[in-house]
């Protein structure tokens, strides 16, 4: 079992009921994809460093992951799909094992190729 720490920051011109919102519609968008659990992360979770703790924390969650599997890297595609999918500047976050890749307002190739890196690192593929 692999936990991820999943962290979302939703663009900071977004009032805070409109950003809930969002960050609950994709914590159920993950719901969906072959993972073992998706809860809310503990309040001491945010990494050192986070930027803004109090506006990231409002999308943290914990990501259960089966060691075996593409699990990860179609967890990876999912948030970068909605990244994608989303003109307003959302930033997110991924921890495993405190290796950190956050993503926010880099281009579609930029974040394809911190993405890709980062799947590797932790896939060994």
């Amino acid at each position: 079992m692999v936990n991820v720490l999943l962290l979302v920051a939703p663009d900071p011109e977004l009032d805070p009921e409109a950003g809930e919102l969002l960050a609950h519609r994709l914590r159920a968008e993950i719901a969906e994809l072959d993972v073992e659990s998706v809860r809310p992360a503990p309040m001491d979770t945010a990494p050192d460093g986070a930027k803004g703790a109090d506006a990231v924390m409002l999308g943290a969650v914990v990501v259960a992951l089966s060691a075996s599997g593409g699990v990860f890297s179609t967890l990876v595609e999912t948030l970068r799909d909605w990244l994608d999918r989303s003109s307003a500047r959302h930033r997110v976050s991924l921890t495993i094992d405190g290796d950190t890749i956050e993503l926010e307002r880099a281009s579609a190739d930029e974040r394809r190729d911190l993405v890709d890196a980062y799947i590797r690192r932790h896939t060994g593929s």
